[in-house]
């Protein structure tokens, strides 16, 4: 991935979710309310870092099974570089991660697969999570038949690798290189997935998925409890992975609007006023999103500056 592309797309994606603010804080004043959550951020923010490093932990466990042994500051630093550029469609600016790890030997392919087998089973765990208390169940047959088709896919083109060759060749003979060569690169990383088709990397991927999104549901019902929403607890544990399932569905880069809305919905659903819903879902995706992709910049940032002192 180029860098410098990425970031320009990260630029316009963080300007349009400025501008959605502004227009949000004309219907409600939400801008106004801000103090009231500002106190909380550095929890949330703990919370929140407490999930990447459960999900860290699964990734590097991916790819020691697959042969890939790093050190774990190192890999540390390279997973959460990825989220620099988390707000993209279907998070694949998460693949920036190539930069660093193909020069301590890991192949493309390896990333992109460990990218694609950690999708899959977030999507199942996430759906697992909304599915303990379905209040909107126009949301959540959305969010199931979009799991559905997604995990399906990649489970048919991973068992039938020729599929994505046929259309690679074909890009190719259209002189499409580019769109060819990402095809293959998707082909050989839903390939390599087969390697950890087993019990234990299975279930190793459920628990450290469950632990990790347990973790940030469990940070937003203590969040909302602050600014005084007063939901059962059950159901305000699944509002936020239902939301990142409509997020997700809805194919917008980071689920950037989507997810904020469905929160939104959700809360006033159960008779939360549109204000306070609207304060919730905005200070709670600073502390996950947009946190995320602070801290993705500064190990970018990092990862940089010391390969460019190895150079030197």
């Amino acid at each position: 991935m180029k860098i410098r592309k990425a970031i320009i797309g990260f630029l316009l994606i963080t300007l349009f979710y400025v501008g959605l603010l502004i227009w949000v804080d004309s219907k409600n004043q939400v801008f106004g309310q801000l103090h009231q959550i500002i106190r909380d951020l550095p929890i949330l923010m703990g919370f929140s870092f407490t999930s990447y490093i459960f999900r860290y932990i699964r990734w590097h466990w991916l790819l020691s099974r697959g042969g890939n042994s790093i050190g774990w500051f190192w890999g540390f630093l390279s997973y959460i570089s990825g989220f620099a550029f988390t707000a993209t469609p279907g998070k694949v600016g998460e693949l920036i991660r190539i930069r660093s790890l193909i020069k301590v030997g890991v192949q493309p392919s390896r990333v992109i697969a460990a990218f694609i087998f950690e999708r899959g089973f977030d999507l199942i765990v996430v759906l697992g999570l909304a599915a303990l208390a379905v209040d909107r169940r126009d949301i959540f047959f959305v969010s199931l038949i979009f799991v559905g088709l997604f995990l399906g896919a990649l489970v048919v083109v991973a068992f039938h690798p020729h599929l994505l060759t046929k259309i690679s060749q074909y890009l190719l003979a259209r002189k499409c290189i580019k769109l060819s060569h990402v095809t293959s690169m998707l082909r050989d990383g839903l390939f390599a997935c087969r390697i950890w088709m087993n019990f234990k990397d299975i279930s190793v991927s459920l628990i450290l998925g469950l632990c990790a999104w347990i973790c940030t549901s469990c940070s937003f019902v203590w969040f909302i409890g602050t600014l005084g929403v007063g939901i059962p607890t059950l159901q305000a544990f699944t509002v936020y992975p239902l939301s990142m399932l409509a997020g997700a569905a809805s194919m917008l880069p980071g689920g950037v609007g989507s997810t904020e809305l469905t929160i939104i919905v959700l809360l006033t659903w159960h008779g939360v006023a549109v204000g306070v819903a609207t304060l919730s879902a905005i200070g709670f995706r600073f502390a996950t999103i947009w946190f995320a992709v602070i801290a993705g910049f500064i190990a970018l940032g990092i990862l940089e500056m010391k390969q460019y002192l190895s150079r030197n």
